[in-house]
């Protein structure tokens, strides 16, 4: 299904801004839809003067009356009349009748969506950017509970909000998604002093395990707060104008052990705020969720810092054996294992500055070719690498294994095809969707009789790339002189983000 972005541009009568704007507005569709007990639906107009839904939120505290979505269908005719007032007007409309959904009498209203130019200006756009319709169902009318009654009320002002540009608040940040409080979870209305008009249930017991005994209704949630956290040194600085419902912003708070979110969304009448809406979830389980994934990320990462050392310790160790030694073989030998594990701890020196255990190869690699000026220098060849296009990003399982393989295939190169003469190593990366191909090409003296080596090195490619990646490789001596060896590694099993 296409993204809200690719159907309102389609219709070819919105800009950027207005996209932007319908996406901050959609941030909070559920929200919307929750507070009316009511599906909403919202549409764009079309270059033929009609209109296409590109959003369709059912309520979870109602059921819906929409079983099947409108993302993408042009408005029906029972509705387009009424919409096209609203969009015509600049203001709410509503049904003047029951309008009849599969035999399920409902109440539609269509509210116009405003879009403000500034956070610091009242100037609005000169005509709306969409529609909004809220769809009640009348068919399980009852006597609304105190609750419901209230959720109503502030749905109804959060869509003439939406109606005079006042909503959604240019001047909220955009803050992260996970643990977002939602209207079911808790909710406070205040009234323009701050002071607490309705606590739901559910908000009531959020306060009452931090401490908060008492009824919040009447009292001042700013008072309420300081209460709870009196005694902490460290208080978050916006956590006053959120309790007052001054600023469309999330804190936390903690006492007693207990984490609640606080959200607060200012009430405005034509510009003036007249009270707010605050959300409130217990947080508390996520948050120590949170602390413990951080402490795990911080010891993993540890862990990767010690092992670089480690390895760079034992690379030390055989670098002094190697000197010592007066074997030219053992020597040899001592040298290539020092620059095998060298080129591992890369990958664990990559791993332990970051968060998640992938790595950029392109980093990797560029650190690993710096092993090469050594093998070069003590086999008297002046050695020209060259790389070009790009690994990405891998995850470890995939990093450790490739490094080494790449090590020892550019270490052949300089070593046996390079020997003694000046000549020119180059990689070439090519990766696709499900298929990473790298070639390691030198123009030097090419493999002997066209038969690919049987030593140590060739072994450790062979396993490290058909045995632990699964993956192809193919040596063969190019037209004139030189080497080609070419790897496939397929990329099915790497997780699509």
């Amino acid at each position: 299904m296409s993204t809200l972005s690719d159907l309102v541009l389609a219709q070819g009568r919105s800009s950027e801004v207005d996209v932007d704007w319908l996406h901050m507005l959609v941030g909070d569709w559920q929200l919307l839809a929750d507070l009316a007990f009511a599906d909403i639906v919202l549409w764009v107009p079309t270059d033929d003067g009609s209109f296409v839904a590109v959003a369709h939120a059912r309520p979870s505290s109602a059921a819906t009356l929409f079983y099947r979505d409108f993302v993408g269908q042009r408005i029906k005719a029972d509705w387009r009349q009424q919409v096209t007032e609203a969009f015509e007007t600049k203001r709410i409309i509503d049904t003047s009748a029951p309008d009849w959904f599969e035999e399920t009498p409902t109440r539609v209203r269509a509210v116009p969506v405003i879009r403000r130019l500034s956070a610091v200006s009242p100037d609005t756009a000169d005509q709306p950017v969409a529609v909004i319709t809220r769809h009640s169902n009348l068919s399980e009318a009852r006597t609304p509970s105190r609750q419901e009654l209230t959720f109503n009320d502030c749905a109804n002002d959060l869509f003439t909000m939406i109606a005079t540009g006042d909503f959604p608040d240019l001047g909220a940040p955009a803050g992260p998604r996970r643990g977002a409080p939602r209207a079911s979870d808790g909710l406070l209305r205040l009234d323009v002093d701050g002071v607490t008009t309705f606590a739901s249930p559910n908000a009531l017991s959020a306060f009452n395990r931090m401490g908060f005994t008492d009824e919040l209704e009447g009292e001042s949630l700013a008072e309420v707060t300081t209460r709870l956290l009196s005694g902490r040194m460290a208080v978050d600085e916006s956590l006053p104008l959120v309790v007052t419902g001054r600023a469309p912003w999330r804190t936390d708070i903690e006492a007693r052990g207990v984490t609640v979110s606080l959200r607060a969304i200012p009430i405005r009448n034509r510009g003036e705020r007249i009270g707010a809406i605050v959300l409130c979830r217990d947080v508390s389980e996520l948050r120590h969720q949170e602390r413990e994934l951080i402490t795990k990320d911080a010891t993993i990462r540890e862990i990767h810092h010690r092992v670089k050392n480690n390895l760079q310790t034992v690379a030390s160790l055989l670098r002094i054996q190697a000197r010592r030694t007066h074997s030219d073989e053992a020597r040899e030998a001592l040298s290539q294992a020092m620059r095998r594990v060298a080129a591992i701890a890369v990958v664990h020196d990559t791993l332990s500055t970051g968060l998640a255990q992938i790595v950029d190869f392109d980093d990797v690699f560029d650190r690993v070719l710096l092993l090469v000026a050594e093998v070069a220098s003590s086999h008297n060849t002046t050695v020209h690498p060259k790389s070009s296009g790009s690994f990405g990003v891998l995850p470890s399982e995939y990093a450790t294994p490739l490094a080494l393989a790449l090590t020892e295939l550019v270490t052949n190169a300089v070593e046996h095809g390079l020997a003694g003469r000046e000549g020119q190593v180059e990689i070439i990366a090519d990766r696709s969707d499900d298929m990473l191909t790298v070639k390691v090409v030198d123009n030097g003296s090419g493999l002997p009789e066209g038969k690919v080596g049987s030593g140590l090195g060739t072994q450790i490619v062979r396993t490290l790339i058909q045995g632990e990646l699964g993956g192809t490789i193919d040596w063969h001596t190019m037209m004139g002189q030189g080497t080609e060896v070419t790897i496939d590694v397929p990329l099915r099993y790497l997780t699509k983000a």
